[in-house]
């Protein structure tokens, strides 16, 4: 590991390997979410397997290990090419030779992670070690307060814009980069970064008006 972390490719490789992991993990957990529209006993039942499982309890150490390296990586990352891109360029041209996405991604990682720490108190925490009997109704509870749910759907758009560029990028430094692969990474990343942005947030939203 400290070869690969050790030169700005082998970082590029690391943070986009560490990326895919996370994108796999949106998906799992995306999923696990839409089982509430299908009602208390369904979600409940998912709830209690992603909670037991033994797999699962060892994944979600490596899950954690998984965020802290990427948010690690991306700042390190970003401190170190905004240390060699020279000032004149970089406030001239940033604009005109890349997106909002690609110049914020610390912005809103580090936006996301604020939410991820008050996403794990309300939820992992207390259906983990709280006395919850019920995780449905823990879930669809907080989705009624509406302070809760203009955060949790603002954080899932920034993570979406988060990852219109990341799942570009994570593709890119592990070699697709010729242009007939380019153009179809770039139409799918954006495809699920609204994917994760809007399937989390109509989830929220529909529970609070429910």
């Amino acid at each position: 590991m400290s070869g690969l972390t050790s030169s700005s490719l082998g970082k590029k490789i690391t943070m986009s390997l560490s990326g895919f992991f996370l994108i796999t993990f949106l998906l799992v957990h995306l999923g696990i979410n839409l089982t509430l529209f299908v009602g208390a006993e369904t979600f409940n039942v998912a709830s209690h397997f992603m909670a037991t499982n033994p797999l699962i309890q060892v994944m979600q150490y490596v899950l954690a290990f998984g965020f802290i390296f990427h948010i690690v990586m991306g700042i390190k990352l970003e401190l170190k090419n905004r240390a060699s891109r020279p000032v004149k360029y970089a406030k001239n041209n940033a604009a005109a030779n890349s997106n909002w996405a690609s110049r914020n991604m610390i912005v809103t990682g580090i936006l996301v992670l604020l939410f991820l720490v008050l996403h794990i108190k309300d939820f992992f925490i207390e259906i983990k070690f709280g006395e919850v009997n019920d995780d449905y109704l823990l879930v669809t509870d907080l989705f009624k307060n509406p302070i809760y749910v203009l955060i949790y759907v603002s954080a899932f758009i920034l993570l979406g814009i988060h990852l219109s560029h990341g799942f570009q990028s994570a593709f890119t430094s592990v070699g697709a980069r010729a242009p007939k692969y380019l153009n179809g990474v770039k139409n799918v990343g954006i495809a699920f970064s609204y994917l994760i942005a809007i399937g989390f947030s109509v989830i929220a939203i529909f529970f609070y008006f429910a």
